[in-house]
Formats: structure tokens, sequence, C-alpha cells
């Protein structure tokens, strides 16, 4: 004899995550701030102003991202783009992150997940002027025209993070 029931689905159950980036897909006002010396007892921080483009792939399951700002203030600029791949089997999500300068794909990928609809985090461990750290990703702050990433570093086994690139980005329509 089968018992029906109306209660809902376990909260146990791993969410599906491979449209966590859907919020992403279109054009965006950028704001990006990024503190001139990492790691390094620095509090200058640089402004840029620009775009980043996101578009789907794979039916949501990857994304690429264009992102291109620059500083009045030091006339610096800088073109990247951010692949983001998603594993169905892990649940998680690769970042990898490729600047225009040196056109090189980096690696390690930043890998993990959202773990909730407005916080996604995502981690690797990486050498930075000689030294070993780990880097962290934050997206947050998430609604349908604004949201936030944050890249940290950690050179202490993630016991404190230093911000270094904090981007604010606000949708355009289309």
């Amino acid at each position: 004899m089968t018992i029906q029931t109306d209660a809902p689905a376990s909260d146990s159950m791993e969410r599906d995550g491979q449209h966590d980036f859907d919020f992403l897909h279109g054009t965006w006002r950028a704001k990006l701030s990024r503190l001139a010396k990492p790691l390094a007892g620095s509090s200058e921080w640089i402004e840029y102003e620009g775009t980043s483009t996101c578009r789907p792939l794979w039916d949501g399951r990857a994304n690429i991202d264009e992102f291109r700002v620059h500083s009045p203030a030091t006339d610096a600029k800088i073109e990247g783009l951010t692949l983001r791949l998603y594993n169905p089997q892990t649940r998680e999500w690769s970042l990898y992150w490729a600047n225009a300068t040196n056109g090189v794909l980096a690696m390690p990928p930043t890998v993990g997940r959202f773990v909730s609809s407005e916080l996604g985090e995502f981690f690797d461990d990486e050498e930075f002027a000689g030294r070993p750290i780990t880097v962290r990703y934050t997206w947050s702050e998430i609604t349908p025209t604004s949201a936030r990433f944050e890249q940290a570093f950690s050179a202490d086994g993630r016991q404190s993070w230093e911000p270094n690139w904090v981007s604010t980005i606000d949708r355009i329509a289309d």
C-alpha cells in the first residue's frame, strides 16, 4: 500500500545549481575598486568604470563574461573574461579568468557553489608574490538589477581575508 503525502521534499536534498549564474546574463554597468598592492599593507584603491557583458552557453551550464573597465585617475584599463563551467556531478562551478594583457586562461580555476540564491563562494589555492595564498570569490547582494562581486586573499590559512577587488554591477536595459 502506498501512502500519498503533500509533504515538501526533504531539506537535506542538495540543490541543483546549474542556473545559479542566470542572473548575470546581459549587459551591466560595472564599477570596480582594486587594491593597488594586495597583501602589502596598502590602503590605496584604484577606481574603474566600464561594462560587463555575460552570455549563456550550453543551456545555462556555462557562460562567458567579458569585462572592460577604465580608471580615469590612472588611465589604466582592464580587459578580461571569465569562463564559468558547471559540473553536474559535483554541483560546483569552475571559474576561469583571462586577462587580455597576457591572453592566458588562469589556472587553477576558482571552484565553488552558491550556498543560497543570494550568496556564492568560490576558492582556490595559488601563489602570490612568492607565497602560498587562498583566493576567495564571493557573489552577493544579487537582485534582478544589481550584484556585488569580491575577490579576497588569505595568506594565513583562511584565518583572515583581505579584499582586493570589489565590483558592483547595475543592469543596463536591453
